[in-house]
């Protein structure tokens, strides 16, 4: 199986979720459906998976930019949100990477 997980998202609000909720944000492929996040997040933490809520964002938003050309538009990235929720007891440290 290749690498679902992109990278974990660390923000303060996804911290509080962690802390209260027992819930973690990772960036995954857009193609990964909840099954392999759920498979890949097992697998990498050795925690035990409850649920999974994933999200797209961006992909959409125009930007304008000014140029020496003239004016040109980009897109947003497009990328895919997995939020994680854990088996009370289970906890992510991911403090240690960073």
């Amino acid at each position: 199986m290749e690498n679902i997980i992109i990278k974990p998202i660390l923000t303060e609000k996804m911290a509080d979720l962690g802390e209260k909720l027992n819930r973690y944000g990772f960036e995954v492929k857009t193609d990964a459906n909840k099954i392999q996040i759920k498979k890949a997040v097992e697998s990498a933490y050795s925690v035990s998976v409850k649920a999974v809520n994933t999200m797209k964002q961006g992909g959409g938003k125009r930007k304008m930019k000014y140029t020496n050309q003239g004016v040109s538009f980009q897109r947003t990235r497009l990328f895919k949100k997995a939020i994680v929720t854990l088996v009370p007891g289970n906890t992510i440290d991911l403090s240690v990477g960073a």
